[in-house]
């Protein structure tokens, strides 16, 4: 079973002034996957507190998958991308190219979308969108990619068909 941390980062939703819906939306479709979620938090649009949770996340070694919603797009405190990229050691940039590519099926706004994918140690860290819609969307354009990801970052390297 693939263990999943969920990281929203808002700032109104660090400060109670709205509700996170995208990170229970995100712990929805992960659970319906079959997969658990071990850990959920939320931060504000921080680099220092993104990029702190991040690799303390995946250092710990509990999460093959780290998922962040919020903080990809291009408002002044969207930080997101710039806080994993110093936490990651190899971009996957295929995941996020395939994210924006189907998204943009769906809204034209998708183009906007910076999230980027990379890893550190054996955790794949995912940058998804806002929105709950956005985060579950893209989350479900690399869904099928994520399970072969996990298997090669945990040494199984025998070629398996990756569905399509």
């Amino acid at each position: 079973m693939i263990q999943v941390a969920i990281v929203t980062v808002s700032d109104s939703a660090t400060n109670g002034v709205r509700e996170d819906r995208s990170g229970p939306k995100l712990r929805e479709r992960v659970e319906q996957l079959g997969w658990a979620v071990c850990n959920y938090q939320i931060v504000p649009d921080e680099a220092d507190e993104i990029s702190s949770v991040l690799r303390r996340l995946a250092d710990s070694g509990d999460a093959a998958v780290i998922l962040t919603t919020g903080g990809t797009g291009v408002a002044l405190r969207d930080v997101t991308p710039e806080a994993t990229r110093t936490v990651i050691e190899r971009e996957v940039p295929g995941l996020s190219e395939v994210m924006r590519s189907e998204g943009r099926k769906i809204t034209p706004l998708a183009a906007l979308a910076r999230g980027l994918a990379g890893v550190r140690g054996r955790s794949l860290i995912v940058n998804l969108p806002g929105s709950p819609k956005g985060a579950v969307e893209s989350l479900d354009a690399i869904v099928n990619l994520i399970p072969h990801v996990v298997d090669l970052l945990e040494g199984r390297t025998a070629h398996a068909d990756v569905p399509n």
